[in-house]
């Protein structure tokens, strides 16, 4: 099973740790940062499904990484602040943030935020999933789960299984951007190690099959993933 993926972007070495530890007891499994670059690009290979930023890094602060993420992401966000002010916080939550301690915190409370933000954000998922069996229909194609059928203009489109689940993924969730990491979980239900290489294949096939020479259906978005584009 996939353990729950947090990143803790902190310069204060003891600070990272000290989450670590405890983020770790619970189960998580933790990418830590150093800096607010450090933080972007650990997005970038690793499939985060929390962060929690220090705003004052050297460098990009918390603050220009929370609203980068905010760009491209929906994960939860937790500031870490030494700031105390409530316009301090006020200005974190305006930005994307979802939540926002103070140093110094007590580690626990942290944790019991994080699980908190985790449920909201499951919740939140549940609301919005698409169900398993619903027909998808977008400008020329339709899928049918249920038949593990694909139409394009009125002509079926022969795909493979692993095909057909990385296009009905892409198509039931509109605009939303999936890394290879997670692409390759979904589909595969195996654990990603160095499956970016079997993602990058089957898309450029599936794009073959789908006369997509120019990202009309998926859209490669640069240093992030795919999504489907129409």
């Amino acid at each position: 099973m996939k353990k729950t993926t947090i990143l803790v972007a902190d310069d204060e070495t003891e600070i990272a740790d000290l989450v670590e530890l405890h983020l770790n007891k619970e189960g998580f499994r933790v990418v830590k940062a150093a800096n607010g670059e450090e933080a972007l690009r650990a997005i970038q290979l690793h499939t985060i499904d929390l962060a929690i930023l220090d705003i004052m890094m050297p460098g990009m602060d918390g603050m220009e990484v929370t609203r980068r993420i905010r760009s491209e992401h929906p994960m939860p966000i937790i500031m870490l602040s030494a700031k105390t002010s409530d316009f301090d916080k006020i200005s974190g939550l305006v930005i994307g943030a979802d939540d926002y301690m103070t140093k110094p915190f007590n580690p626990m409370e942290l944790v019991a935020r994080v699980n908190a933000q985790l449920r909201r954000t499951m919740l939140l998922a549940q609301q919005s999933k698409v169900p398993d069996n619903m027909m998808v229909e977008a400008a020329g194609l339709a899928l049918n789960p249920e038949q593990r059928s694909a139409v394009l203009y009125g002509e079926p489109l022969e795909l493979t299984p692993k095909e057909f689940d990385i296009l009905y993924l892409l198509a039931s969730h509109p605009k939303k951007v999936f890394s290879a990491e997670n692409l390759f979980q979904q589909v595969w239900k195996e654990d990603y190690y160095e499956g970016g290489n079997t993602v990058m294949v089957h898309i450029r096939t599936l794009r073959r099959k789908l006369g997509d020479d120019k990202d009309k259906w998926i859209k490669t978005v640069w240093g992030v993933g795919y999504k489907f584009n129409v």
